[in-house]
């Protein structure tokens, strides 16, 4: 962050600052906006190469088994005896 500016003397000169951070917050959430959208949108496995079809294949694999053994386990504990 920028430290304010203490030198400010016009009216002219805080309008220009104004318009100053408003053109950076606008910059910093089109950058926020742009980073968010990547964040959970999964890459393409067509069009990448065969190892990273079979890795994400894999990790998808074992993400579903993951979650059978964990609601097994939770079935097991909390089923009436």
């Amino acid at each position: 962050m920028t430290q304010p500016n203490n030198n400010i003397r016009t009216l002219e000169e805080i309008v220009m600052r104004k318009e100053y951070v408003l053109a950076e917050i606008h910059r910093d959430d089109e950058k926020i906006k742009k980073l968010w959208g990547s964040l959970f949108h999964a890459p393409n496995l067509t069009s990448s190469t065969p190892s990273k079809r079979i890795t994400g294949f894999m990790n998808a694999g074992v993400g579903v088994f993951d979650g059978l053994l964990l609601a097994w386990k939770l079935y097991r504990k909390f089923k009436k005896k």
